[in-house]
């Protein structure tokens, strides 16, 4: 069963559970910990001298796109005149790593939940058509692993549809798209530190450290440099692919239509204009 389909059935069944509200807090809270899970298993699979030439070669990329899509977020934030706290979180959400950016920056800048909720829900639905679209496009336009990638990493939200996207492509897609969206993922720390001093935050404001990331880091390094433990790596690739799949089907389990009614059209719009112009503008530069 491919990721997507665990994804459309966890939102298929989100019509059933979508008036109980502790199915749904405990399918988000399961999404998180297997997603956090599966990315540090992933890093028994890739070896540690690939993930920091990957990483190296994709810092000055990801540093001009985040400062790139910032820009143009705030631009087009001014235009469909969005709340600001709003507009920051979706469009960090859409340069960093989606959820993950948006949980960490939204109790920097103190967003009250329907900010948050509306940030979220964009997210994920965007995430739920790349899912869909990306393997397409990219044997559309005959895209090499590399090249698939890379593209995944830059333009697609969260992790866990990166990986998602970058499965159906091809083991190489995967281990380049996941090396750069984690070193993407990095930036959570300076940005969320930068909008706290900007915010001028008091010290209760808890900070939010991506520590997966690192024990992603401390996996890769263990299984290329100890060869004794080698024989675990596949075993752990495929509970991290099964992690991955069910991931999808909690956070397609958190589908609420009633917000998105709620939310209005222009949130929504703002949110999808600036995806498309990411993913075409980085499509266009990867070919």
């Amino acid at each position: 069963m491919y990721p997507q389909w665990f994804l459309l059935s966890g939102i298929l069944l989100s019509f059933a559970v979508s008036q109980n509200e502790h199915i749904q807090k405990k399918a988000k809270t399961w999404s998180t910990r297997l997603l956090q899970i599966s990315v540090v298993l992933l890093g028994s699979s890739l070896n540690f001298n690939h993930v920091i030439k990957q990483g190296a070669e994709g810092v000055v990329i990801t540093f001009l796109s985040i400062i790139g899509i910032f820009l143009l977020g705030h631009l087009a934030g001014r235009i469909f005149k969005l709340e600001k706290k709003l507009n920051l979180l979706i469009t960090m959400g859409t340069a960093i790593c989606g959820g993950s950016a948006i949980g960490a920056l939204a109790p920097i800048i103190a967003a009250d939940s329907m900010t948050i909720t509306i940030s979220f829900g964009i997210v994920f639905f965007l995430n739920a058509i790349a899912v869909f679209v990306f393997p397409f496009l990219g044997n559309l336009f005959q895209l090499s692993q590399d090249q698939f990638g890379l593209w995944a990493a830059l333009a697609i939200h969260d992790t866990s549809s990166v990986v998602a996207a970058a499965t159906l492509y091809g083991q190489h897609a995967l281990e380049t798209a996941t090396t750069i969206k984690l070193t993407r993922a990095l930036w959570i720390i300076p940005i969320t530190f930068c909008f706290g001093f900007y915010q001028n935050q008091t010290t209760k404001n808890k900070l939010i450290l991506p520590w997966f990331i690192f024990a992603f880091l401390a996996f890769s390094l263990a299984f290329t440099f100890i060869p004794p433990i080698a024989f675990l790596k596949d075993p752990l690739l495929s509970i991290s692919k099964t992690g991955f799949s069910l991931t999808l089907f909690f956070i397609g389990l958190t589908f609420n239509i009633a917000r998105f009614k709620e939310v209005g059209i222009k949130p929504f719009l703002f949110g999808f204009g600036l995806w498309i112009i990411v993913s075409v503008t980085s499509l266009i530069i990867i070919m």
